[in-house]
Formats: structure tokens, C-alpha cells, sequence
């Protein structure tokens, strides 16, 4: 029996344990633990910069190249340790286990082949012949599924070609399912959309999904979980509920703050002064987060903060964060 039908479950367990991916010896992930609980939508929040690609690309067991897993490992109920997956196995669990919509995958789709011609190599790669779900799954997404599936890719509004991008990540039947900045790059109206589309999906198929995103404002709408993410680290996590209306981590409550407002006071929206740091610039002793800090301690320059209560903070842990 294959892995892929092994590992046919329903709403699946994802965990990441202690999981370090470094690209020549610079950490881009560091020591991240993480569950995502079955059938639930977790939400990964963070700037540009902050890890959070990378980790959603070692749940598919596609960290490319020079980056490397180090340490720790990345276990789906059902089919296992995916770092540790030959090649074939893993052939056979992406796509078929795993659905994956890339960053920007409105642009992801090959501009020489129809939809319609894609979706069939998508099966043929996959041994699978029956691709009548890719019609149900268009339709409930608002489109016409016979004029998309013989539309090129220039044919096709962004909105349009993301929603293509989910449908190919959960027309095998996928049980984990990963959204890499779904809503980037897209209007307000179709933006909404997206997301009713992924609440929506989420529910009626029991999925396991994880939302990567920069905006607090998205996981919000859709997640029950959220880890929020700085300099490959997860600095805070827990019900998205709490997060977003008690957030304790300081840069938890910086992402928050940044949130233009619609009704209000619209000034009340702050950037976050300075920069995310890069893979060269992540410190190597302490708390990835100090230079920025409104709440740095002494302590802050030499000792990594445990994760307490969700959050890895010195000063929250000491209680002394207002």
C-alpha cells in the first residue's frame, strides 16, 4: 500500500516540532514549534522577511535549495515526518495530501497551456484520470467552469486566476491544505470573496489549513489559531480571538496598531519604526525583536526569551509590559 493511501484520514494533525531550516548556515526558520489542530484554520502572521514562506514550503517538503532542514521535523497525521520522505513519496503526497497555493499564484499559471490543459497534467502526474471535481469546485467559487477551463492565463482577471490556484490545490482531495498570501495584490471586494471562498471550503471539507500572511486583517477574518512570526521565530501564539483583542507580544501589538482604520481616528494607525532584520542581520544571541522594542531589557541583549503562556517576551513574561 503507497503512503498516499495510507495516509487517506480525515482532518488530519499537523505538527512542527523544533523545526530549523538555514540557508548556509543562516537561519531563515529558528527552533519553531507549531500545531495545527485538525479541521481548524491557523493564521501565520509577519512582515516580509520573517520565515514564514519558508515554513509553510517544509510542510510540502519543498525548501529550496541552498536552504536545508537542520533540525526538528514536520509530522502529518497520516503520512509522517514529511522532511524525511524519499523523493517518490513525497511526489505522491503533494497535491494528493498536501494543497499548496503559492505567493502570487495569479501568476503562477503556464501562459501557453489552457487551464483545462493543466488541470489534466496535474492528474496525469498524479495517476488520476477523474477530474470532475475541478467543475463543482470552479462553480461554487463563482466561476463559469467551462469557459475558465479553456481560458489561458491572460484571459483570466487576478481574482480569477487565484481562485483557479485554489481549485487546483484541493481538486485531488487534498486533506492539508496551505495558503501562501492569498489575498496579495488583489482588490478589497475580491479579496473578501477569496476569503469567503476559503471559510467556506474549510468548513464543509473538515480541511487543516495554514493562512501565510502579512495582514493581520486576513487571519483575523478566517483563522482560529494565530502564530505571529519575527526573525524566523514564532514570538507569539493562540486563539485568534485573544490575539486580536489582547495581544501581548510587543510586536504583536505593533502589527495590530499598523491597521489602517475605516472608521475613527484614522491617524491612529502607526508604522512599526525600523526594519525586519535579514538572514545576515538576525541577531545570534537574544531576542530577535530588541532593536525595535519599545519594552527592551538588559536582559534582552544576551538571553532568548522562553516561550510562556504563548509568548516569547521578557517583559511580558516578567509581567512588567504595561
Amino acid at each position: 500500500m503507497s503512503i498516499v493511501e495510507l495516509s487517506r484520514v480525515t482532518a488530519p494533525g499537523v505538527s512542527i516540532e523544533d523545526l530549523t531550516i538555514a540557508y548556509g548556515g543562516l537561519p531563515a526558520v529558528s527552533s519553531v514549534s507549531l500545531e495545527l489542530k485538525p479541521g481548524t484554520i491557523t493564521g501565520l502572521v509577519g512582515e516580509s522577511g520573517s520565515g514564514k514562506s519558508t515554513l509553510a514550503l517544509a510542510l510540502l517538503g519543498a525548501v529550496q535549495k541552498p536552504g536545508k532542514v537542520t533540525q526538528g521535523k514536520v509530522v502529518i497525521d497520516g503520512i509522517g515526518d514529511v522532511t524525511r520522505l524519499n523523493p517518490e513519496d513525497l511526489r505522491r503526497v503533494r497535491g494528493a495530501e498536501i494543497g499548496y497555493v503559492f505567493q502570487a499564484a495569479q501568476n503562477s499559471l503556464n501562459p501557453l497551456k489552457t487551464v483545462g490543459k493543466q488541470l489534466l497534467d496535474l492528474g496525469k502526474a498524479h495517476g488520476v484520470r477523474d477530474l470532475r471535481e475541478a467543475h463543482p469546485l470552479l462553480e461554487r467559487m463563482g466561476l463559469n467552469a467551462d469557459r475558465v477551463l479553456r481560458s489561458y492565463q491572460h484571459e483570466l482577471s487576478g481574482g480569477m486566476r487565484q481562485r483557479v490556484g485554489i481549485m487546483f490545490a484541493l481538486v485531488l482531495n487534498a486533506h492539508v491544505l496551505v495558503l501562501d498570501e492569498p489575498t496579495t495584490a488583489l482588490d478589497m471586494i475580491t479579496q473578501a470573496n477569496i476569503l469567503q471562498i476559503v471559510r467556506e471550503i474549510q468548513r464543509d471539507r473538515s480541511l487543516t489549513t495554514l493562512v501565510v500572511t502579512h495582514d493581520v486583517g486576513v487571519v483575523a477574518e478566517v483563522a482560529q489559531r494565530i502564530a505571529v512570526m519575527y526573525g524566523g521565530r514564532i514570538v507569539e501564539q493562540g486563539d485568534s480571538t485573544r490575539i486580536i483583542s489582547r495581544p501581548r507580544h510587543p510586536y504583536t501589538r505593533a502589527l495590530i496598531n499598523a491597521i489602517p482604520r475605516l472608521t475613527g481616528d484614522i491617524d491612529a494607525a502607526k508604522p512599526l519604526p525600523g526594519t525586519p532584520p535579514t538572514l545576515a542581520t538576525i541577531p545570534k544571541v537574544g531576542c530577535v525583536f530588541r532593536q525595535r522594542c519599545p519594552l527592551r531589557m538588559e536582559i534582552c541583549d544576551t538571553v532568548e526569551p522562553p516561550t510562556l503562556g504563548g509568548v516569547a517576551c521578557h517583559a511580558v513574561n516578567k509581567g512588567e509590559a504595561p
